[in-house]
């Protein structure tokens, strides 16, 4: 990990008194300070440091709003694109998990094992996924998996 100066470190207290997520924490190092550091380099500076990220309060939902989302939830996904969904309730044995449903309307299962090695089993015997689809899939899962906080 990056040693920081002084006046980093007030820079890096200062993001985080005004909200900051450690997303955002990270790319403005990299952008403003010209340091690189991964997600959980940031995540053990903000410990080290003792500072304490502020948590955004969400609006509570009505029991119309929940209805609402549930059912406008699958027409958001675009027609014919790659969809990853991750699992509230993982699956035993696995550190994480959850399902994708890729261009063609076919569905499979991923995973990522407890050391971290992901896996990926077709609902449909035999099924393999085109490349652009894999790289699709790739990139939100991602994105998938940094937004629930892993």
């Amino acid at each position: 990990m990056a040693k920081l100066t002084p006046a980093q470190i007030s820079t890096v207290s200062q993001w985080v008194s005004e909200g900051a997520s450690l997303s955002s924490i990270q790319t403005r190092l990299s952008s403003e300070l010209g340091i690189a550091m991964t997600f959980l380099d940031v995540r053990f500076l903000v410990d080290d440091l003792n500072l304490t990220l502020q948590e955004k309060e969400e609006p509570k939902k009505t029991e119309a709003d929940k209805v609402e989302s549930a059912v406008a939830e699958p027409a958001a996904a675009p027609v014919g694109g790659v969809r990853v969904e991750v699992d509230a309730i993982t699956r035993p044995g696995v550190m994480v998990s959850g399902n994708v449903t890729f261009s063609d309307a076919q569905v499979a299962d991923w995973y990522l094992d407890m050391e971290g090695r992901p896996g990926l089993v077709p609902r449909t015997q035999g099924y393999r996924p085109n490349q652009s689809d894999i790289m699709d899939f790739q990139t939100k899962l991602d994105a998938a998996l940094r937004q629930a906080g892993y």
